[in-house]
């Protein structure tokens, strides 16, 4: 039996792996277009990796994805994260869990991931064919039964019983998708920050708050609400909570061309009744400070200052001198700011899309297609995307997996 697995990334390293262990008589050969494998393993969670997220229980794992939740809880309930840490330890990589979920080896290097991932390929003989960049793919039938004919790009042709395309989201992937009968959803950015212009953030590059409340609008009808911790870039907003918002938000920011209305409450766990209380007993105790100075709530300093100077409140004034108006003004910014989006940045560290092939034509027993026999689909060629926080990975290392099972098991050609 030879299988090709087209695509060398987390998706098509772990579904090679998977089909040599289970079939160790089959030819497996992993082709990959660059001559530098697992990109985007190096490049994830700022060179550490990000392999997944801290969660073993299925059904709350697959609430982690803005789409393909529905379609990964069966998966996941045969190859889940749980499972993704005992196979990398089994390979001497022990991953260590951080305050948000998120795993990482304890070398905190990703060179440890693409090693391991490298050397257990190379174990189990799977051949890696640097600079193969697939042209073209389509279905030879014959007294054989069904194969595929896969077409590189310097003309060479090589037949195939089961071919797994493990592309990501690059357009040439999705093409030969495309080519063998799949539909595909078109692919738009989904783990992105914010691009604002604000004189409330005019040099605050760096500053974060630990718990905010966002709520994202592009047009009355969608509003979007994610809490969590927000940060303050030389260009606008990023930050846990607003890579949420991007990801969930992904296709309606696109429709808006990235231009929204961010409302931010800086003390979520406060009621507006209890921020007034807490101004005036804080006027009362602080009567003779400056305003701009002293602040009673947790806000970074420098935020707090400018905050202050946008609704008017002099430099100078001191807290006996404050208005009522001036304390609904600072309790309406603090429960309710509001931020123009422009934009969207890069999130450059893990870049996702959302889009690909139509999940309605991939069986996901097994993470073969549907619309063509012996074809099988992993990782983010299929339309999933998850949130920043391993679950990416967690989608690519389980279906990889089991596409790699199904493809390996011995028996009659179709």
């Amino acid at each position: 039996m030879r299988i090709i697995i087209a695509g060398g990334g987390a998706a098509g390293f772990f579904g090679a792996i998977s089909a040599a262990n289970q079939n160790p008589e089959a030819e497996i050969i992993l082709l990959e277009a660059s001559h530098k494998p697992l990109q985007k393993v190096r490049i994830s969670g700022g060179g550490r990796c990000n392999v997944t997220h801290h969660c073993y229980d299925p059904a709350d794992l697959v609430k982690g994805y803005p789409r393909g939740s529905k379609e990964l809880l069966g998966p996941y309930t045969r190859f889940q994260a749980r499972d993704t840490v005992a196979w990398f330890e089994k390979q001497g990589v022990r991953l260590k869990t951080e305050e948000d979920g998120r795993m990482f080896p304890v070398t905190d290097d990703s060179e440890t991931v693409v090693e391991c991932l490298l050397n257990s390929a190379r174990k189990l003989g799977v051949r890696l064919w640097l600079g193969a960049r697939v042209k073209g793919v389509r279905v030879s039938d014959s007294n054989q039964g069904r194969q595929y004919e896969v077409e590189l790009a310097d003309g060479a042709r090589h037949l195939c019983d089961k071919l797994l395309l493990a592309t990501g989201s690059s357009p040439p992937g999705l093409k030969l998708a495309e080519s063998l009968g799949h539909g595909i959803t078109p692919c738009v950015p989904s783990l992105f920050t914010f691009k604002v212009s604000d004189p409330r953030l005019d040099g605050l590059s760096g500053i974060s708050f630990e718990n905010v409340h966002l709520a994202l609008t592009c047009n009355e009808n969608q509003v979007l609400e994610q809490d969590g911790a927000l940060l303050i870039t030389h260009w606008g907003l990023s930050g846990p909570a607003v890579l949420k918002l991007s990801a969930w938000g992904a296709r309606m920011l696109r429709q808006c061309n990235y231009h929204a209305r961010l409302m931010a409450n800086f003390l979520p766990d406060k009621s507006a009744e209890q921020i007034h209380a807490e101004l005036a007993a804080f006027r009362e105790q602080n009567s003779r400070k400056k305003v701009r100075t002293e602040s009673p709530f947790r806000i970074p300093a420098r935020y707090w200052h400018q905050m202050i100077k946008l609704v008017g409140i002099g430099e100078d004034t001191i807290w006996n001198q404050l208005t009522k108006n001036a304390m609904n003004a600072i309790v309406s910014e603090l429960t309710g700011g509001i931020f123009e989006i422009t934009g969207k940045g890069v999130f450059k560290e893990e870049f996702v899309t959302c889009g690909g092939v139509n999940l309605k034509e991939v069986d996901f027993k097994t993470m073969e297609s549907k619309i063509s026999p012996g074809l099988f689909l992993a990782g983010e060629i299929l339309d999933i995307d998850g949130i920043t926080g391993g679950f990416n990975f967690q989608s690519a290392w389980t279906t990889g997996w089991i596409a790699g099972l199904n493809m390996a098991i011995p028996g009659i050609r179709r």
